[in-house]
Parts: C-alpha cells; sequence; structure tokens
C-alpha cells in the first residue's frame, strides 16, 4: 500500500499501520496522545529531525520536542479542533526552527475525535 503525504483519509491509513509499515513512509509521521505525549515516531522524520526514535517517544510534542510548534499555527489549531469537537486536516506551510537551522516544510495536522492519535506529518 502507497500512502502519499496529500493522500485523501490518511488519517484512517495512518491508524492501521503498523511500526515497520509507518517507517516505510517517505514523510516524517509524529502521533501523540491526548495528553500531547509522543506515541510514534517514524524513521523518516528520526533521519531528518537527526534524533533517534527512543528520544522522542514519550516526549511532549509541544513542550519537549518540536517547541517551534507550540504556537497558533499547529498546537492552537489542535485545541481548537479537540474543543469545538471537530475533525482536524489542515496543510500548513511552516518553517521548523528547534535544534535546527530554520527548515521550510509541509505540515499536515490530522485530529478526528473517534482516533486516540493526532498525528503531524512532515513533508520537506
Amino acid at each position: 500500500m502507497t500512502i502519499s503525504f496529500e493522500q485523501t483519509g490518511i488519517l484512517a491509513c495512518l491508524e492501521t499501520l503498523d511500526d515497520i509499515a509507518l517507517d516505510t513512509l517517505d514523510f516524517g509521521v509524529i502521533g501523540f496522545n491526548g495528553d500531547n505525549v509522543v506515541c510514534r515516531y517514524n524513521t523518516c522524520e528520526a533521519k531528518l529531525a537527526g534524533l533517534r526514535p527512543a528520544d522522542a517517544l514519550g516526549k511532549n510534542v509541544f513542550t519537549e520536542l518540536a517547541q517551534c510548534m507550540n504556537n497558533f499555527l499547529v498546537a492552537v489549531r489542535f485545541e481548537d479542533a479537540i474543543t469545538e469537537g471537530a475533525s482536524l486536516d489542515a496543510i500548513v506551510d511552516f518553517t521548523l526552527s528547534w535544534r535546527m537551522r530554520p527548515t521550510k516544510v509541509q505540515l499536515r495536522l490530522l485530529y478526528s475525535p473517534g482516533c486516540s492519535t493526532r498525528y503531524i506529518l512532515v513533508q520537506r
């Protein structure tokens, strides 16, 4: 199964992938729970961010892992969707700047009230 960054219905696809399949994707995947704790982190994201998955898993995505995303463009969009009980599927042009030289990327923010995991996809 091939999954692309822009694919329609990608959240449902991600929920069915095991960690081995997640590691075959050619874009970064950061999955986190309701406490914003990273529970999924694929190999592509690890290589591009320079972090081992073991160093990312169990960390708060917005305060420990990717502090540059703790803003209105990313973190607050998840908060707003959760408060409204609405799904979130948005692609955002973004510049990563935490722990690295500023790097332009596209982020895809994914949340659905029926899913326990929220996702940030990173396309470099």
